[in-house]
């Protein structure tokens, strides 16, 4: 450690908000040289190799064959695709001396299929997996959190090419399984949740999440069953449809100065007969919405008034259009939506779209805007007094709402993405005419599938979820060293055994940090707890008395041996 170039900190660095990234910095491992953009010093580099080649044997172990794409590509095969403006300002976008357009890759679905389609021309070719472990750049608007979220980042990517969908789900289930292994292997906990296909496109789409309170996507998982899914991915359990016979009809009431549900519900309560909840009344948010390349078009959102809109729900719902709530001037220069008494029938008559909550089907009965100041609907029916352009998911999900299996009840918990998989089905094949001539000599259109898996930021997540309040402590499977020699003796024969035994344990095939650094005790006792060697051993005041101690990082025992027995002892302690 006397020659490591490595500075731990005592105090907390100034922009870190979560665990993982104020350890990390305090330890040592990384440090920060922009925004979202970090440093690899030696130890935190020795963490990230062990996790990438963990990674990269469980994809060698499937058939996959590495390769390496650049991360500066040309812009014409996004553009081919529709994702030059599908990304929108997350895509670093560039331009040469000579004026051609490039971006820095986020993914790279693009490039693997044109070299596929370059390569390979026959059935007898695929299937094939192909992977990479490459840098990724994504602009984003608040890169937070340290390594959970940044700008520049290495991910593992690999993409599947196969003759048709069955063995697309074979190239899926093997990824599916990989993935579990590699994750099982260092002690991550973590659910795999159903997932949407956004931006990537494709059919089936899973999501594999550490389960940690810092993360920033919200799952849900059934209370009596296995299903899990990502809030953006859960369907609603849309109630049956009502009979009309009986309603009363729609009645427009002046109701006052009730521009809220609060304020409505509150009306209703001491107006009329019945005891009323939000839940008895239709909220209606207005949005406008963009298509890639396209022009704003105002949309209503109609939910129901107990339940606010869940912006990532909405955007998954219309991804990859844009979406934006309306402002002021959009009001402005809409004159007939009245805001806080907006309803269905003005909403169409201005010949907006209209979408709502699968909750709001025929014959469901409604207290909602009647489209004038102090004015309301009482009794305003699905169906039958105003039929929806269609039903959108943007409702947020709750805890206790019934799970889309059947099978009991939503929780919900948080979770940070360590791996998401697709089965792109063709459009990236379509884009580019990824054919092969199949057995009977007729072309075939390839189907793809793509499995990435954030190398960089498991490294965080491992952080995330093993520290305890001393500092980092790292599953020996991807530690920087297997042992965290201390010496904490100035003894001259004390000293001179710490050397012979850190070579002995080196000579046993254990990779040993020999703390030989002039401090004091406290400081490298201290240093050892927050760099996290999964195994600790002292040489110390019992050297006189012929024992070494050794401590183990994760269960905090502590154990003294004989000098004699030291170097079995350890080895024991490292791989048991």
């Amino acid at each position: 450690m006397s020659d490591l170039f490595l500075r731990t900190l005592r105090d907390d660095p100034a922009d870190a908000e979560v665990p993982s990234h104020k350890l990390l910095v305090r330890a040592g491992y990384i440090r920060r040289s922009a925004p979202g953009v970090y440093s690899w010093l030696p130890l935190g580099l020795k963490v990230f190799r062990n996790v990438e080649n963990l990674v990269r044997q469980e994809m060698d172990a499937i058939g996959a064959q590495e390769i390496l794409l650049p991360a500066l590509l040309p812009r014409d095969p996004y553009e081919a695709t529709g994702r030059w403006t599908e990304y929108g300002p997350n895509l670093f976008r560039l331009k040469d001396r000579k004026g051609a357009d490039l971006l820095l890759g986020p993914t790279h679905e693009e490039i693997f299929t044109q070299l596929v389609k370059g390569e390979y021309s026959s059935y007898k070719d695929l299937p094939v997996i192909l992977y990479q472990v490459q840098t990724k750049y994504r602009d984003e608007e608040r890169p937070r959190a340290g390594l959970l979220r940044g700008r520049e980042f290495v991910m593992k990517d690999s993409y599947s090419f196969d003759l048709d969908d069955d063995a697309l789900q074979t190239s899926y289930d093997k990824h599916r399984a990989a993935y579990q292994r590699i994750f099982d292997s260092l002690g991550v906990e973590y659910v795999i949740v159903r997932a949407t296909a956004g931006a990537m496109g494709g059919s089936r789409s899973e999501e594999f999440l550490a389960v940690c309170d810092v993360g920033e996507d919200t799952f849900v998982r059934s209370t009596e069953s296995d299903y899990a899914a990502n809030v953006e991915a859960v369907a609603t359990t849309a109630p049956d449809a009502l009979p009309f016979d009986g309603l009363p009809a729609a009645v427009s009431y002046e109701t006052g100065d009730t521009p809220t549900i609060e304020s409505l519900v509150a009306w209703a309560d001491a107006t009329l007969d019945g005891d009323y909840t939000a839940a008895d009344t239709l909220k209606n948010v207005m949005v406008k919405i963009r298509q890639p390349g396209g022009d704003w078009e105002i949309t209503a959102i109609g939910v129901p008034g107990d339940r606010e809109v869940d912006f990532k729900r909405l955007e998954a719902s219309v991804e990859p259009s844009e979406v934006e709530l309306l402002d002021d001037a959009d009001f402005a220069a809409n004159p007939a939506l009245v805001k806080g008494y907006i309803g269905p029938k003005g909403v169409q008559a201005a010949e907006l779209t209209y979408l709502v909550d699968p909750r709001v089907v025929d014959g469901t009965s409604w207290i909602t805007g009647a489209d004038e100041k102090g004015r309301h609907y009482v009794n305003l029916v699905a169906g039958r007094d105003f039929t929806p352009d269609g039903v959108i998911e943007a409702a947020e999900v709750r805890d206790g709402d019934p799970s889309p299996d059947g099978a009991g009840v939503l929780e919900s918990a948080k979770g940070i993405e360590i791996g998401h998989i697709f089965q792109l089905g063709r459009k990236y094949a379509d884009a580019f005419g990824l054919d092969v001539l199949g057995e009977n000599g007729k072309p075939v259109r390839v189907t793809m599938g793509s499995y990435g898996l954030g190398v960089s930021r498991m490294v965080a997540v491992l952080a995330e979820q093993m520290h305890d309040e001393k500092g980092l402590r790292w599953p020996r499977e991807v530690a920087p060293f297997d042992v965290h020699l201390v010496i904490a003796n100035k003894d001259d024969a004390a000293i001179t055994g710490a050397g012979e035994l850190a070579e002995k344990l080196d000579a046993a095939g254990l990779s040993v940090l020999l703390d030989d650094r002039k401090a004091s005790p406290g400081v490298k006792f201290k240093d050892s707890e927050l760099l996290g060697m999964p195994v600790v051993v002292v040489v110390g005041r019992g050297w006189a008395n012929g024992t070494v101690e050794i401590r183990d990082r994760f269960s905090g025992e502590s154990t003294e041996v004989p000098v004699d027995g030291a170097q079995d002892a350890i080895v024991r302690a490292v791989r048991r």
